[in-house]
């Protein structure tokens, strides 16, 4: 009554062609993942280095990058340049800015088990909070 399919079906071919695209590991992805989020605390970090330079801002600056690089296999980051930090920047607006992003990549490096960037994202969040508390008291 019913013929027998002939043909391979669609859904089995498409699913077994898996050479038409790149796959990554999880490792991998959360490397970029992680990479990521630390790329953007440099970069908020080097707009408040501009704006108020100190040592512990340049501590933290060359130890993001440190880490960028390592996680990059070897690409260092592009850095924004000290003296170019926007004129309109908030101080406070970026430290809320590092310390969310500071925040993302703590749950990153946990998930993946990196402990010397869970520690680093450690201490910017409390760096950054501590940065915010004397300016959130004024302004209530």
């Amino acid at each position: 009554m019913y013929e027998p399919i002939r043909t391979k079906s669609v859904h089995s071919t498409m699913a077994g062609t898996t050479a038409d695209f790149p796959h990554r590991s999880r490792e991998e992805e959360l490397d970029i993942q992680l990479a990521g989020h630390l790329a953007a605390l440099l970069a908020v970090t080097d707009e408040l280095r501009a704006l108020a330079p100190g040592a512990d801002l340049d501590t933290a600056a060359d130890r993001l990058a440190e880490q960028v690089t390592r996680l990059r296999g070897g690409r260092a980051p592009v850095r924004v340049p000290v003296t170019a930090a926007r004129p309109s920047a908030r101080p406070t607006a970026l430290h809320r800015r590092a310390h969310t992003l500071a925040g993302r990549a703590l749950v990153v490096a946990a998930s993946r088990a990196d402990t010397a960037v869970a520690i680093l994202t450690a201490e910017r969040m409390d760096a950054h909070a501590a940065a915010l508390e004397p300016r959130e008291l004024a302004s209530r």
